[in-house]
């Protein structure tokens, strides 16, 4: 196969409620759209960056950079058989894993089409439907939390993760555990503790939690391998974990017994596979993160979440849970009982709304062989 022509689009969505995290708010998402066109077909991947250096040191403007003068010039016109091959294009280009998937995406994408094949059994996914929770950012009041929660578990979500900060924490699970009781709850730092907190963080062993996200520094393992021998609750990293190689080391150090996995953050498919794999071997669940994706984001996420070490529900949720209209037709959509279908349609499985992606790009740009 050959990638003839790529198109970047670096596009704008509001999001139906601002999203607040201990880094910060978000109200309107900007991400780039990939569009690769190889051998007579199309393939969609997204860039999930955010606009400023917070989750990441990635941003939509270095990933456009880094496409545009890099990436997009590594694979124009080169020959591949399979999509596992690509990333050897940019094996000597250093970091910019978000910029690196959102390409890759597309092409694993344009290659399933080609093949026929869902974008799931192409990475070799067993499920056709895959469990999802939702996740809550800090709200202004312990009350809009409450209501918020009611009306995710009312509308069937499998588990409830909030995020959490000094001074919103301990007690606003206290209230959560005492309004809704036992349900499947965890909690999400991004790296707002440091260590020396891990006496106050000791505290939420009270509540039964699933696990607690990512507590301290987003590169460390080892003060998290310190933190989880003192906590009953297991740890999940997040921002910490940019590789297989990266979970290795943090499971055999002890520094969390669960990944998230966010595809962007590890650089692509492939490399979210090998993780996986990694995880799997050594018998530590995984569950599919999210960074406010549209449909297209979602739907990789989804034939992601579909491969068998995912056991834990996913950040992946529907597409009214942010945007009042989606880029992609029909939208993304959850059973009552918690569950998105994997599609079984070739390629992304879902339609594209070229006409309302562009009505939404602020910039593009075009690269043919």
């Amino acid at each position: 196969m050959k990638i003839d022509r790529v198109e970047l689009r670096l596009v704008a969505m509001a999001l139906k409620e601002p999203f607040t995290t201990s880094f910060g708010t978000v109200d309107r998402k900007e991400f780039i759209v990939v569009t690769v066109y190889a051998d007579g077909v199309r393939g969609y991947g997204e860039v999930a960056a955010l606009p400023a250096p917070l989750y990441s040191y990635e941003t939509t403007g270095t990933a456009w950079l880094v496409l545009e003068q890099f990436l997009v010039p590594a694979v124009l016109g080169r020959e591949w058989c399979h999509p596992a091959e690509v990333p050897r294009f940019w094996k000597h280009l250093r970091g910019h894993a978000m910029a690196k998937c959102g390409l890759e995406q597309a092409a694993w994408c344009a290659w399933a089409e080609g093949q026929g094949l869902s974008l799931a059994r192409a990475l070799g996914g067993t499920r056709d439907r895959v469990e999802v929770g939702v996740s809550i950012g800090i709200q202004p009041t312990v009350a809009r939390l409450l209501d918020l929660i009611g009306d995710y578990l009312d509308r069937g979500y499998r588990r409830i993760k909030i995020k959490i900060k000094p001074g919103w924490d301990v007690e606003v699970v206290r209230e959560v555990r005492r309004h809704f009781g036992s349900i499947p709850l965890m909690v999400d730092a991004n790296s707002a503790y440091t260590l020396a907190d891990a006496s106050h963080l000791e505290r939420l062993d009270d509540f039964g939690l699933m696990m607690i996200e990512q507590p301290l520094e987003e590169d460390d393992l080892v003060d998290h391998a310190a933190l989880q021998r003192r906590l009953r609750t297991p740890l999940c990293l997040d921002e910490s974990i940019t590789s297989a190689s990266s979970g290795r080391k943090a499971l055999d150090l002890g520094s969390c017994r669960i990944i998230n996995i966010k595809v962007g953050r590890v650089g692509g498919p492939t490399a979210a596979r090998e993780l996986h794999d990694v995880a799997r071997e050594r018998g530590a669940p995984v569950w599919c993160g999210g960074m406010l994706e549209s449909g297209i984001g979602r739907a990789h996420n989804l034939a992601l979440a579909s491969l068998p070490g995912f056991v834990l529900p996913g950040d992946i949720s529907a597409s009214d849970r942010y945007w009042h209209r989606d880029i992609v037709v029909p939208p993304v959509v959850m059973n009552r009982d918690g569950t998105i279908p994997v599609p079984d349609g070739p390629g992304l499985g879902f339609a594209v709304d070229e006409q309302y992606l562009e009505s939404l790009t602020l910039k593009k740009a075009v690269f043919a062989h």
